[in-house]
């Protein structure tokens, strides 16, 4: 479930964000005690800018209750197995992180809840997935802000949802809509998770199909017009591939009929009910007084709660 949604809805994808926050801050910023504070205050910072410069009436920190989900790992075992620090039988194995970083992701929760920013993670999901959803259910304008690309397949200029791909910090976005896609990648939003499968990723232990990069994936959706026609015309003798295409192709099928599902961003994710609006003012006053006395949040998260009081 979640609360009707009319006006511009922000989903940040939080971990992405903490994460260049973490780098992007010097880790010279700390709390009272020494503590490293950088990525808390860097996300601080973050969250200001984009309430300021996109002034959205709902924003969801969307988080990765499960970040390398076992039902995705059971049809691609490579997926993002390179960034397991340690596999665990029950529950999500745990991701290879930084070790100034992970303290302050329960710090970074804490003080949004504090505030009263909306935070949702929803076990066996990632936030990416929490995303789709949120995204497929809002009834007005969506913000995706975002360092993953993979968020792109979501872009729909009908609907008015777009990506800000942050390229230096979030003082510099790309607000991405479906003529940046189409000039930069050749397809649309809804062809982008289909390139995506095609070429593979690397960074998420994704296969791809060898010998098939960014162009040739292009070229192949533009003229079989998406998998399916892809896959189709693999079956056709007539079909418009090379021998070579032909050939890789089939010898990629058992990883094209599962890929699909690892790729696209799940849009039935059973979310809680939950205000998504942009508060006010702070949920627990005296919690954010704490918090900010504790980690030294200081000039971050005054500006943040001057910000959401105008």
């Amino acid at each position: 479930m979640m609360r009707n949604v009319t006006g511009r809805l922000m989903l940040l994808d939080t971990a992405s964000l903490y994460f260049r926050a973490y780098f992007g801050v010097p880790d010279s910023v700390r709390a009272p005690d020494g503590t490293p504070v950088n990525a808390v205050r860097g996300l601080l910072d973050f969250i200001d800018r984009l309430v300021k410069d996109h002034r959205p009436t709902d924003l969801v920190a969307c988080m990765d209750a499960d970040w390398r989900p076992k039902w995705r790992v059971e049809l691609i075992p490579s997926y993002k197995a390179h960034r397991v620090a340690e596999e665990r039988p029950s529950g999500p194995d745990e991701e290879e992180v930084p070790d100034t970083l992970s303290p302050q992701v329960p710090v970074i929760e804490a003080v949004l809840d504090a505030i009263g920013i909306a935070r949702v993670g929803v076990a066996e999901y990632e936030a990416d997935d929490v995303i789709g959803t949120f995204t497929a259910r809002a009834r007005g304008p969506v913000d995706i802000v975002t360092g993953d690309r993979d968020l792109y397949q979501l872009v729909d200029d009908a609907r008015g949802v777009r990506v800000l791909y942050p390229l230096k910090g979030v003082g510099t976005l790309q607000a991405t809509d479906e003529a940046v896609l189409r000039e930069k990648y050749g397809v649309g939003g809804a062809g982008y998770a289909d390139l995506a499968l095609l070429r593979g990723d690397p960074s998420d232990g994704l296969p791809g199909v060898p010998g098939v990069g960014e162009k040739t994936a292009a070229k192949l959706l533009a003229e079989f017009g998406d998998l399916a026609g892809i896959l189709a015309a693999v079956d056709d003798p007539g079909a418009r591939l090379t021998p070579t295409q032909r050939k890789r192709l089939t010898e990629a099928l058992p990883y094209l009929a599962v890929a699909p599902r690892v790729v696209r961003v799940a849009h039935g994710v059973p979310l809680p009910d939950v205000d998504t609006t942009l508060p006010r003012a702070p949920r627990d006053p005296d919690a954010v007084r704490a918090l900010a006395a504790r980690w030294g949040l200081g000039g971050s998260l005054e500006r943040l709660l001057a910000t959401l009081a105008r």
